[in-house]
């Protein structure tokens, strides 16, 4: 059974940074397409960035210059750097694979973004 815990959240001003770690455990992980989703307050679960081994990398528009997604294969652990945040980042971030049958859902890391 495949256990994913996301970590790194926190209260940050607007133009802050953060960085969150997603630990993956029970996959082979190598060969699995990685992302991270976000679901704000009140909305649907979106797909903010995704990487694959090699990497191949891709980003909401949204989200385009200001995050980076990168993986660490050995460790098992996907990473999401976020740079000047906005309060329309305030949501709970998940992780999970995409381009195969979804994982359970992990309990997320709340970022919020406020003054």
């Amino acid at each position: 059974q495949v256990q994913l815990v996301e970590s790194g959240g926190g209260l940050v001003q607007p133009g802050g940074s953060l960085r969150l770690s997603c630990a993956v455990s029970g996959s082979v992980f190598v060969t699995d397409v990685m992302g991270w989703f976000r679901q704000p307050p009140g909305k649907q679960r979106e797909l903010v960035a995704r990487v694959a081994t090699g990497p191949i990398i891709n980003y909401a528009d949204s989200v385009k210059g200001r995050f980076t997604i990168s993986r660490d294969n050995a460790k098992k652990m996907v990473f999401l750097q976020m740079n000047s945040l906005k309060p329309e980042d305030t949501a709970i971030y998940y992780c999970n694979r995409l381009g195969g049958p979804m994982w359970d859902w992990g309990q997320g890391t709340q970022v919020t973004v406020s003054s």
